[in-house]
């Protein structure tokens, strides 16, 4: 199991960040090898990537969900993998993201890139232009308030 962990500051309040990370169908906005995030249910995304010449569908539960706090998941079919993110408010106007995510390397070039630590560095880059797509917009492009635990 390879585990990445990385943490960004973005320039703005923790409502921002949190309710702009809670608008899951944007992520191919920002995330590289996201091809499309479609939000199923409260609970349930389904996804389409294709990172490395590797292309997969799979569904992701949101297991943890608090108002600008956390938001945790787990896949229930496909790659094995897990994750949160925590928000953490800096003063009023920058926030701290950081993301903990646990994986399951399945092709022989997904176990050398966690290896070699490309893993890390997509999600470093991920976080990155998730600062700036908040910097850009200057706002939110929606919001999720619910609690799911």
């Amino acid at each position: 199991m390879a585990t990445i962990e990385q943490t960004v500051d973005v320039e703005a309040p923790i409502r921002t960040v949190y309710d702009q990370w809670t608008q899951f169908e944007e992520f191919p906005r920002f995330m590289g090898g996201v091809d499309e995030v479609r939000q199923v249910s409260d609970r349930l995304t389904h996804w389409k990537t294709s990172i490395g010449g590797v292309t997969r569908e799979f569904d992701a539960e949101i297991v943890d969900q608090h108002p600008d706090q956390r938001v945790a998941w787990r896949s229930v079919d496909g790659t094995t993998h897990a994750g949160a993110v925590t928000f953490e408010k800096l003063d009023e106007s920058r926030t701290r993201v950081a993301a903990r995510i646990d994986w399951q390397p399945e092709s022989a070039v997904e176990k050398i890139g966690a290896a070699v630590g490309v893993d890390d560095r997509q999600v470093k880059a991920d976080l990155e232009r998730f600062r700036a797509f908040i910097a850009e917009r200057g706002s939110e492009t929606g919001a999720w308030r619910g609690d799911i635990s």
